[in-house]
């Protein structure tokens, strides 16, 4: 299942590949086109470079011996919003002190074309970033409570910590705050977190859920109710099961929260390893089905597997080779540090080029 707490890959890429075929078809409303690539959405991209930015920032722990996850993570936001276009020469002085000697945006990450192109509205993480100050949980840019907070962070359940609300939760938290400074969603993000973290390790999708609702339960930073709206959410699912009706009630609109509920109220509802696909379809029918959809697909992909994943979507995912790259790259550096350290030699001479420190 895992090796020295970190996850099989197949539950990461399943993590991975999810979250973009729920964003796809979402977006979709659960009827794509019949042929053609399946765009990713920018909840997507903004994914990509959450796990680039945590891959990147173990590398700098590996070679500085300190790091802040969120700073790192921080910086990949900056990159995504400079290949779109987004004030880009600002964003170079700010990170290559304008130098034209010094490649910037580096990493392979900023070479995909995809990433590169406007696929949705963004405006709390486009406003903060182009503030070029990260937002804390004490000093926030903005107040949204919007989903992207969420639906871009749900990796960091990949974190060995992750499940036990210790320092990865407090990250998540950090995380969601650099661009969203509503409470609720800072909170929901770091919920997610650890749900996605116990379907990665768990047994069933039934037990996983009802044991990360626990852990959401006793973590001290977290609000208890939420905890109960989790619960409510599950044990909805155990009643009326895939009732159109309780999702839209559930997850009325785009706020991380309620992509939260909605999304565990659809897995909860479709927990079957067969039951994937119908699920990704019945979480598109939410008022806001992409973050519905990414938040339903994560945790059934991470509980499943990427083989649980239905084939026809993830074959059509835009990025899923790139998703799985990175999937397979978190595992890799989290079990074997392919970058070496501060001590050792790196394994793969690449790596540092691909993952710069910072």
């Amino acid at each position: 299942m895992s090796v020295q707490g970190v996850p099989a890959v197949s539950r990461v890429r399943g993590l991975l590949l999810g979250l973009a075929a729920g964003d796809a078809l979402g977006a979709a409303g659960g009827a794509p086109p019949a042929r053609g690539p399946l765009r990713a959405g920018v909840g997507t991209q903004l994914a990509c470079f959450t796990v680039e930015g945590l891959i990147r920032a173990c590398v700098r722990g590996s070679h500085k011996g300190i790091c802040h996850p969120p700073s790192v993570v921080w910086h990949a936001y900056c990159r995504w919003a400079a290949g779109q276009g987004i004030e880009p020469e600002r964003f170079r002085r700010r990170w290559a002190g304008g130098g034209a000697d010094k490649a910037w945006p580096d990493g392979w990450l900023a070479d995909v074309p995809a990433l590169a192109e406007r696929r949705g509205s963004a405006p709390a993480t486009v406003t903060a970033l182009t503030g070029l100050e990260q937002g804390t949980v004490e000093r926030p840019v903005t107040a949204s409570r919007g989903c992207h907070a969420l639906t871009r962070a749900l990796a960091v359940g990949v974190l060995p910590a992750g499940r036990e609300g210790s320092a990865w939760v407090r990250w998540a938290r950090e995380l969601a705050a650099l661009t969203h400074g509503g409470a609720a969603a800072q909170s929901a993000t770091a919920a997610a977190a650890v749900l996605v973290g116990h379907c990665l390790h768990g047994a069933s999708v039934p037990q996983a859920l009802a044991a990360g609702t626990e852990a959401v339960q006793a973590a001290r930073d977290l609000p208890g109710g939420l905890a109960a709206r989790l619960a409510d959410a599950r044990k909805g699912a155990e009643r009326q099961p895939a009732d159109p009706a309780r999702l839209a009630l559930l997850a009325p609109d785009a706020t991380a929260e309620a992509v939260l509920l909605g999304g565990v109220y659809v897995a909860a509802s479709f927990s079957g390893r067969a039951d994937v696909g119908a699920a990704l379809r019945f979480a598109a029918g939410a008022p806001h089905g992409e973050g519905v959809g990414c938040v339903a697909g994560a945790l059934l992909g991470a509980a499943h597997g990427a083989d649980a994943l239905p084939t026809s979507p993830v074959s059509r995912l835009e990025l899923a080779w790139i998703l799985d790259v990175l999937a397979r790259d978190l595992v890799a550096e989290l079990t074997e540090s392919p970058g070496g350290s501060e001590y050792t030699d790196a394994k793969d001479p690449l790596w540092l080029t691909r993952y710069p420190g910072w």
